[in-house]
């Protein structure tokens, strides 16, 4: 039998553990692995683009366990009100190749990218930001203001959507956070005086969300809405601007900020910062920037961090998923009503 978190079991273990102390614990996990990094077998997701969207199969790999994650990027299924992602995730033993856990990831997905803008922020932004522009009110959105919150102590965000319900549902949720919540009448506006921007819009499409002359010095950019081909928010001056930084070099030049740029176009990859191999923001006045796709590590780190979890926090389904005949080499066996399916 297989464990499997569902999104309640997975809000109860929230709950628990407590979202800002989960979010600290999640991120703590993907810096430890990502220090780790030339331990692990890594690809670029594999992506199937449809009408209408992409989806997504993101692998990764160390000596002990085998983790994917299927994931979609449907712009248009808010209309037919669907989640614009919806996931799942497997954690898989290497030693059996059987899967120990399976999980939701629709919302395990958002805490760890949540976490994951976060982290890079603590390296790449200046140490004492406070104020963080958020560009986009969609599902992800307080994720990252509340990450924001738990691992650099932001105290205001100035918040603009050009859909006004999303922002007044962003305020409205973050009412009770400690985060005070300023909604600006534009994008140029909301980004006046912050320490970071974070953008996270949704449409599948080349836009500008930020523009070379809304981007002054010290900046930290956190670019997470542009994640796959053909779909960008920030003017290519800003990328010549600053230094960029990417998770993994040959899937952000497909899927980042990025792929508006040449091939030989400089970036560093956040592993050798974590690491200490490369050197994050050096002054107070450069202008950095996260290129933000996601990563399979990041979706092993996150089934891994939750799976260490399910000793203290319980709630799970189990899963008859695993067939186990008496005899091994007897699997037909399992089709005669006088077998168990287990042994």
């Amino acid at each position: 039998m297989v464990p499997f978190i569902g999104v309640a079991d997975l809000a109860e273990i929230v709950e628990a553990v407590g979202l800002e102390a989960f979010l600290r614990g999640l991120a703590e996990r993907i810096e430890a692995d990502f220090e780790r990094w030339e331990e692990f077998d890594k690809s670029p997701r594999y992506a199937s683009h449809v009408p209408g969207g992409v989806i997504e199969l993101m692998p990764a790999a160390d000596r002990e366990y085998f983790a994917f994650k299927q994931v979609n990027g449907h712009p248009g299924n808010t209309a037919a009100g669907l989640q614009t992602v919806a996931a799942l995730g497997v954690l898989t033993r290497v030693d059996t190749g059987y899967p120990v856990m399976v999980s939701e990831m629709t919302l395990l997905t958002a805490l760890r990218t949540a976490a994951m803008s976060a982290l890079a922020a603590r390296y790449l932004a200046r140490p004492a930001s406070r104020v963080l522009a958020m560009i986009g009110q969609g599902a992800q959105s307080e994720f990252q203001a509340t990450a924001f919150k738990a691992l650099l102590g932001i105290t205001r965000v100035q918040a603009w959507d050009i859909d006004p319900a999303a922002s007044r549902k962003f305020a409205r949720n973050l009412a009770d956070s400690g985060i005070e919540v300023v909604i600006a009448p534009s994008a140029d506006e909301a980004v006046i005086g912050a320490d970071i921007v974070t953008t996270v819009t949704a449409d599948k499409v080349n836009a500008r969300i930020l523009s070379a002359n809304m981007t002054g010095a010290g900046l930290h950019i956190n670019a997470v809405g542009g994640d796959c081909p053909g779909k960008t928010e920030l003017a290519p001056e800003i990328l010549q601007r600053g230094r960029v930084f990417v998770e993994y070099t040959p899937q952000t030049r497909i899927e980042g900020e990025i792929q508006q740029m040449p091939d030989d176009f400089e970036v560093t990859e956040l592993w050798s910062v974590f690491s200490g191999k490369a050197s994050g923001r050096t002054s107070d006045e450069e202008i950095t920037i996260f290129d933000s796709v996601g990563f399979g590590i990041e979706d092993f780190s996150a089934l891994r961090y939750l799976y260490d979890l399910l000793p203290k926090h319980a709630p799970h389904t189990e899963l008859d998923l695993i067939a186990q005949p008496q005899d091994p080499r007897d699997l037909f066996g399992l089709l005669s009503p006088r077998q168990p399916a287990h042994a």
